[in-house]
């Protein structure tokens, strides 16, 4: 039978940015997180670069908020960034309090207080990429995985699915939510809602994201009357490994960092042609430049050589990678391994402040779920991380300062299905996510035009009322919810990326090549929202 659970916090979402939100949280405040799989199954636990974060005594702030304004090529929110940056060396601090293991400097003189070895990547000016190895994100992720388990105000509940939001009296109250051992749908009542959920690049065929990234949060809180901005901004991580068996397995960017070069099938590097700064030009460049090179060759994929480094730097800094590799019979330390682009991380999301909070009083949303203005036109490498840090921290205080004030919401209506059966035809799921996620990288991929916009609005508007009418007749499965969230966030990127009229970050368009001078967020409000843009 369904279940009713009442909280004064519900926190949906078990990567970075949940798990630090619900730790900050006051000791008597009983808090509710859930986990869409096992815990450490999503994105932060693969996360392997590292953590942006001004540390050393030659880098600073300013340096650190214009390397981030010029990745975000205009779009940017200055308020955002500093904030963001300005807080970033106390979040450090802060993870290093939890226990988590970075790795020390070797021999760097000039480090500052903390010896941290610290790494370059694409976009900054400095090395202020603060790591653990390359496996960075788990190593955040089991140490705040770990903290969580021990409290006793949090409780964690796995395999449950948000379904939507609980909203009464213009408030947001809690979430319907399927616990996927029982198949029912409970009701999980808060006074106050988190919604770190991550992004939505499983709406690509090819991408870096483990198989939760459906976009779940930016769905139910634009169904909810959120507003969402910047949707049409999605980046591409350029090198993912390109092998049958490899499925999504990404190679970090601090291998080009580290001197890796970029080569086409005969061994010619080609950075050059396209960035002065060569291999360590912004993702946006540096993707476009493979995806051209591919269709100009008709190539699968281009190579990342890093040979040249010795073997014993790259087991210690790559451990993670070399080991993948050896897996599938590659050796870095040898010659140059296949890479290709993929859709990466989901710069744009629901509109929030720099507490967290979105339009919707009572709802919080944190994470790559958000868009804050950190990212602007293009995330620049591993500020992502420290997002979800820095903003967990701010929500955890609005949420505790104010939660005094706020009734324990009275019970709304149970989910009802009572009118709808079990179904019989689970493969008109996996043709439409097939067709969903296709159309998606052909039309409205790296590279766009107005006539593959317009072909994937046709084709997202077929799938939307499909999927209406399978929801409105069979129980709902995590399936089905995921390809339902996907598809009304693939409208929502269609239908930004239509609304611009330039090419500027990782938005490139061949009808539109050009910047214009004025550099302006797209914002959607949906119908029901309090807020017009």
């Amino acid at each position: 039978m369904p279940e009713t659970f009442q909280h004064d916090v519900l926190v949906i979402g078990s990567g970075a940015a949940g798990l630090s939100l619900a730790l900050q949280l006051p000791d008597d405040c009983r808090v509710a997180l859930l986990s869409k799989a096992d815990l450490n199954q999503g994105s932060t636990y693969w996360a392997q670069g590292g953590m942006a974060a001004v540390l050393h005594d030659r880098d600073t702030v300013d340096a650190h908020v214009a390397d981030t304004l010029a990745a975000g090529a205009g779009l940017c929110n200055r308020e955002s960034v500093e904030f963001t940056v300005r807080n970033s060396r106390r979040c450090v601090e802060w993870l290093v309090e939890q226990g988590v293991d970075f790795d020390l400097r070797e021999d760097q003189p000039g480090a500052g207080t903390r010896e941290f070895h610290l790494t370059m990547e694409g976009g900054h000016s400095h090395r202020r990429i603060i790591h653990s190895a390359d496996r960075t994100g788990r190593a955040i992720s089991e140490v705040l995985t770990e903290k969580a388990l021990a409290r006793d105000n949090i409780e964690i509940f796995t395999h449950r699915v948000a379904v939507d939001l609980v909203h009464e009296d213009g408030r947001c109250q809690g979430a319907y939510v399927l616990n996927q051992q029982t198949e029912h749908v409970d009701l999980f009542q808060a006074r106050a809602v988190v919604l770190a959920t991550g992004g939505a690049s499983k709406a690509y065929l090819y991408t870096s994201n483990p198989d939760g990234a459906s976009g779940d949060g930016i769905a139910m809180a634009w169904r909810a009357g959120c507003r969402v901005a910047n949707m049409e901004f999605n980046q591409f991580h350029p090198t993912c490994l390109y092998h049958p068996k490899a499925k999504s397995f990404l190679i970090t960017e601090a291998i080009r960092g580290e001197g890796g070069h970029l080569l086409l099938p005969d061994g010619e590097r080609f950075m050059s042609r396209f960035d002065e700064r060569g291999e360590l030009a912004p993702r946006d460049v540096v993707a476009r430049a493979i995806d051209h090179e591919m269709k100009r060759l008709g190539a699968d994929c281009v190579f990342l050589d890093i040979s040249h480094q010795p073997r014993d730097f790259l087991e210690s800094h790559f451990p993670t990678v070399m080991q993948r590799c050896r897996e599938l019979g590659m050796d870095m330390s040898t010659g140059p391994i296949p890479v290709v682009p993929a859709a990466h991380y989901t710069c744009g999301g629901i509109v929030v402040d720099t507490a967290g909070r979105t339009d919707l009083p009572g709802l919080y949303a944190i994470g790559e779920a958000s868009c804050t203005g950190l990212h602007g036109a293009n995330r620049m490498a591993s500020n992502s991380l420290l997002e979800c840090i820095v903003y967990a921290e701010s929500a955890a205080q609005n949420i505790a300062s104010g939660l005094q004030h706020v009734a324990q919401p009275s019970p709304p209506r149970p989910w009802d299905e009572s009118q709808v059966t079990d179904s019989d035809e689970d493969v008109v799921i996996s043709h439409n996510w097939d067709e969903l996620r296709r159309f998606m990288w052909d039309y409205v991929g790296i590279v766009r035009t107005d006539k593959r916009l317009q072909r994937a609005a046709h084709r997202v508007e077929l799938l939307q009322s499909e999927i209406a009418e399978y929801y409105g007749n069979y129980k709902v499965s995590n399936d089905l919810l995921e390809l339902r969230n996907l598809a009304m966030v693939a409208e929502l990127m269609i239908r930004c990326a239509i609304t611009r009229k330039e090419s500027r970050g990782l938005h490139y368009t061949l009808d539109y090549p050009d910047q214009l001078e004025d550099a302006v967020d797209t914002v959607l409000a949906p119908s029901n929202s309090p807020l017009k843009p």
